[in-house]
């Protein structure tokens, strides 16, 4: 069964994908379109409703992005925010001016007053706080529409046509500093667009088994499986809808964490497909050997597992489908109309073009990240690859610092697993997105069994953050950095010190390279 669709369409705003996630969030499906999609292709995706995102630029500006005006003649309710809102007005009659001194114009958390009447803010408190972001203002309102919230600073903070379904809000609902945001946006969904709620993960499971099945038919599919979540996911959906004709390729490098690669091996165990585990650690160690820098360690293990895979896929012979865990961020962020032919080499990090085949299957390209873990637990998959904690490509071969070799891998992947392990018993897993140990190349004196050591000093590393693109390091209680430092230096040899960093990120990076 087709689900009901919401389009929003991207003017540029930072906020494109949260608003997705958002409105997915109340059970409603939605994609991101490009504002220069045409309305034809609009119409036809039978939208329920449409939702401008935000933008940097200034509606009056030739140069800022419009919206095509057949849009407003769809029949469509559409929800404007901030640029978005502003559009509407420009569009429709109203008039968009730069703020005068500090009229108007508003950044960050601000008080704002509702017309609980208008269907947008029913139910919601007369008053509550909202986070704005704009230098612009509508200086007139189009006719039809009435204003609908107020701040101290500016008289129009939202407008509405009742009678068409049209709203715009300066503010944003989809961030948490707005405080009925997803109050707010519910109401769009349900109270103006109708929606019915009928997105969730089990119905987008059967839709796309039934969907691979109908696409692939008897074809043979390929899939280069990291252990990740997306390319978990992935494998996971495939063996699900075709079986056998799936051969997954799990490129065992030894640079995993204590026991993954046993872990992922018996994750997909309970399906009956093509698995094919190429161990290939004396291979990538005898080309790490002497090497100490981290780029150079990346550029060496990405072109050596495209050889290892290359060699795997050869043994196959004829494959129809390329399978890769393409998630819905990556499409959004490469700005193309067809993702699959753009990125067909960039995620399996340059296949070779000898290895043949007809086409590229993405069944995750619609998904979001919090999305693909549902699926992953849908699908029966156990929670440790579900959730699986942040992993670089290059493995632990950038968490050993310096060169690297056996033992001190094997050293890194006790301590590390010590460390994971005291964060669970703590239940803290929760509260920290990323986690890990470093054996550093620093070795130091110690004293054990009233003897000297000259060890290696081993470095704990934790942070939050909610874009990766900035963190801060996680205050661990004490008492946890205690239990791991006494187990580490009692259960694995060669280590006399732990130490726990406590830089942010900038200026340090989240990783150690």
């Amino acid at each position: 069964m087709p689900h009901q669709t919401v389009i929003i369409l991207d003017f540029g705003g930072q906020y494109n994908q949260l608003i997705a996630r958002r409105v997915r969030e109340q059970r409603v499906y939605c994609e991101v379109r490009p504002h220069t999609t045409p309305v034809e292709e609009l119409r036809a995706l039978k939208p329920i409703g449409i939702i401008f995102t935000g933008g940097p630029g200034s509606v009056y500006d030739p140069a800022a992005p419009q919206a095509d005006p057949e849009v407003f003649r769809l029949g469509v309710p559409i929800l404007g925010i901030c640029y978005g809102c502003q559009l509407l007005a420009h569009n429709l009659g109203g008039r968009v001016a730069p703020a005068q001194g500090d009229t108007a114009r508003e950044y960050g958390k601000t008080g704002t007053a509702f017309d609980t009447d208008c269907r947008l803010f029913r139910g919601l408190p007369a008053e509550s706080v909202t986070w704005m972001s704009h230098g612009d203002y509508m200086e007139k309102v189009p006719d039809g529409f009435k204003l609908t919230a107020r701040s101290a600073a500016c008289p129009n903070v939202a407008i509405a046509d009742e009678a068409r379904g049209f709203y715009g809000v300066q503010f944003h609902p989809e961030v948490s500093h707005t405080e009925q945001g997803a109050a707010i946006l519910r109401n769009f969904l349900y109270e103006v667009c109708g929606a019915a709620g009928d997105w969730n993960m089990e119905d987008y499971k059967d839709a796309a088994v039934r969907r691979l099945r109908e696409k692939i038919g008897d074809g043979k599919v390929l899939l280069a499986l990291s252990g990740g979540v997306d390319s978990s996911v992935a494998a996971a959906l495939l063996a699900e809808a075709v079986g056998r004709q799936l051969t997954c390729v799990f490129v065992d490098h030894g640079l995993m964490r204590l026991n993954e690669g046993d872990e992922v091996e018996a994750a997909f165990s309970r399906w009956d497909i093509q698995f094919v585990r190429a161990d290939a650690e004396e291979r990538f160690l005898s080309r790490l050997a002497g090497v100490t820098e981290p780029e150079e360690k990346r550029k060496i293990i990405g072109g050596e597992f495209i050889r290892v895979f290359e060699a795997e896929a050869k043994k196959i012979g004829r494959v129809d489908y390329l399978a890769q865990g393409t998630i819905y961020p990556d499409v959004i962020e490469s700005g193309a109309g067809d993702a699959a032919v753009i990125k067909s080499h960039h995620n399996v990090g340059g296949l070779p073009d000898h290895v043949d085949f007809k086409e590229i299957v993405e069944p995750l390209r619609l998904l979001f990240k919090d999305e693909v873990r549902r699926l992953g637990r849908e699908l029966g998959l156990p929670e440790y690859l579900v959730s699986r904690q942040p992993f670089p490509g290059p493995g632990l071969a950038i968490r050993c610092i310096g060169e690297v070799t056996r033992e001190k891998l094997d050293l890194l992947r006790q301590a590390d697993f010590i460390f994971r392990d005291e964060i669970a018993k703590a239940g803290l897993a929760g509260s920290m997105d990323q986690y890990f140990a470093v054996l550093t190349n620093l070795r130091s004196v110690g004293v054990m069994g009233d003897g000297r050591t000259y060890d290696y000093a081993l470095a704990l590393r934790s942070v939050t953050t909610s874009d990766f693109m900035t963190a801060d390091w996680t205050r661990i209680p004490y008492d946890v950095l205690d239990r791991v430092s006494v187990r580490v230096v009692n259960e694995v040899p060669r280590i006399n010190r732990v130490l726990y960093d406590i830089t942010s990120k900038p200026p340090a990076t989240i990783e150690y390279e």
